[in-house]
């Protein structure tokens, strides 16, 4: 089946697109990009499903590019020939970084600029006025353009793309896209892609589209069980807390993950009671600013070794705010904390890892009142695959209740005022660092000085032995598992123990401490020689 797919090659594009897709190192369409690309070729509105990860954004943008390349043999002048309208910031930049890898071979040819950031308007009105071929924002964002004049579409636009079209109406922007509308051509091509249909998206079909094709390429909308591993678990509250304390501390979970939480002060309860086991873990959430949710992202996509993020998800916006929109990378496990409170919440949450080819794992705690969410979720997921569904995670609890009061003693030291400190502490550290309060801590120098050595009053005290794990403690089962750890350990420790100093020297030459004291030594005896 594999040599009956296309390669880009076969598609019918711009030598400098395919130079830049095969500095992507892509040689082989994904199946949506398959499918939706010739299409798009030939002028047909589209409205496309397909899981997340599986090349949606590449899917929209390989036609566009190519469309303007054409359109510029024909017609050289200037003007915004393509909108991409995003339900978020962050989903913006990825879309102009994607477009602009695209056309690295053709910039002068494609000019792409993101206008979703909330900068004034006056900022991004010189950027406009050069008539940028490709414009990627958020629908209130460009609205506002088009109010202020900053911006006209209505002579020049030739494709429209809406890009994570299930967000659109549950963000909030109903009105602005249908004020919008009013904006753009009577004849333009259309492209609506998502992750799911529901009815905002069939909305947004009829607003939209004309005689569209319809493509849905997956049963499913998550990866089969040869890529994605997805169990269950039940387990209740303080159960939760004594799983993933063993779960990460013993590395029965490795690589870097994501975990869901289901309200804000539980976000940062986890992540103080990891920390209690020097397990490194940070809060992601939407109440923080865009540029430090960017900075937060861009240190997990950077890492190389394990990372816990949790995120919280308190309803159906908030949580889209933070997991939808970003991109995470090489994530191997999601784990569900709690459980989310509807079938999309689980796809959007699972579809962070097993992205592209790469595989993952996602588990999720259940709890008794969370049982009828996880039949719901089981129910969605099946359809016609049996195999899609969510097996159970064969974990013996009892065999580590040995860890129990380890955690009941961590759990004891994060009390609900260590929980306020610490949402405080990250609030006092934005207002340090915020470009907008600078001007007013320069001219009140006194309210900054007091705002840096504001102390914690009830910190969470860290207890440092529960960062060691007595080997006692480990299951029998579970030695196996564990022992690489351990043997590494011991290695480590013979090595210690053994002949460090002859290597020490042998491989540090000319920068072994020793022998400047040697050197000393040496001269304090020939200088007690000759007093002799």
């Amino acid at each position: 089946m594999a040599s009956e797919r296309l390669l880009f090659h076969e598609l019918g594009l711009d030598d400098r697109l395919l130079k830049a897709v095969a500095d992507l190192g892509w040689y082989q369409p994904t199946l949506i990009q398959e499918k939706a690309i010739p299409l798009a070729l030939e002028g047909k509105d589209l409205l496309a499903r397909a899981r997340t990860g599986s090349g949606k954004t590449a899917a929209y943008a390989v036609p566009v590019i190519q469309r303007i390349l054409a359109s510029k043999q024909k017609v050289r002048e200037q003007d915004v020939r393509a909108l991409i309208l995003v339900p978020t910031k962050e989903l913006g930049q990825q879309v102009q970084t994607m477009m602009r890898q695209l056309s690295a071979y053709c910039l002068r040819d494609v000019r792409v600029a993101d206008i979703s950031g909330k900068v004034d308007l006056s900022a991004q009105r010189p950027i406009l006025m050069e008539k940028p071929d490709v414009i990627v924002g958020t629908p209130s964002r460009v609205l506002a353009h088009l109010n202020a004049q900053n911006l006209v579409l209505h002579s020049s636009l030739e494709m429209l793309v809406v890009d994570e079209a299930d967000l659109l109406f549950s963000f909030g922007f109903e009105a602005d896209l249908k004020n919008l509308l009013c904006h753009l051509p009577k004849i333009y091509q259309s492209f609506l892609m998502s992750a799911t249909f529901t009815e905002d998206v069939q909305a947004l079909k009829e607003l939209l589209l004309h005689n569209p094709v319809t493509l849905k390429l997956q049963g499913s909308q998550l990866p089969d069980s040869s890529q994605l591993q997805q169990y269950s678990i039940k387990c209740e509250m303080e159960d939760k807390f004594l799983l993933i304390y063993t779960l990460l501390k013993l590395r029965l979970v490795q690589g870097k993950t994501l975990l869901f939480v289901g309200t804000v002060d539980r976000c940062y309860r986890l992540k103080l009671f990891l920390e209690q086991f020097g397990i490194p873990a940070c809060v992601l959430n939407s109440e923080l600013p865009v540029q430090s949710r960017c900075h937060i992202i861009t240190q997990f996509n950077q890492g190389h070794g394990k990372k816990t993020t949790a995120e919280k998800g308190r309803n159906k916006d908030k949580e889209y705010g933070v997991s939808r929109g970003v991109d995470f990378q090489n994530v191997a496990n999601v784990i569900n904390f709690d459980f989310p409170t509807t079938v999309e919440s689980y796809i959007h949450r699972v579809g962070r890892t097993a992205r592209a080819d790469k595989p993952g794992t996602a588990l999720s705690f259940v709890s008794h009142t969370e049982l009828s969410l996880l039949s719901e979720v089981e129910e969605a997921l099946r359809g016609d695959d049996a195999d899609s569904t969510l097996k159970p995670y064969q974990f013996k609890m009892e065999e580590i209740e040995g860890f129990r009061y380890r955690c009941r003693d961590a759990m004891r030291s994060v009390t609900k005022q260590a929980v306020r400190e610490a949402r405080l502490k990250e609030i006092k550290q934005e207002l340090l660092n915020s470009e907008k309060l600078k001007t007013y801590f320069e001219d009140n120098p006194r309210d900054l000085q007091l705002l840096r050595h504001d102390k914690d009053l009830h910190p969470a005290v860290v207890k440092p032995h529960l960062k060691n794990v007595p080997e006692y403690l480990i299951p029998e089962t579970l030695r196996s598992v564990v022992n690489p750890l351990s043997a590494g350990r011991k290695r480590r420790k013979r090595k210690a123990e053994g002949p460090i100093k002859s290597s020490f020297k042998k491989n540090i030459r000319g920068k072994n401490p020793l022998k400047s004291f040697r050197y000393v030594r040496g001269r304090n005896k020939k200088g007690k020689a000759g007093q002799s």
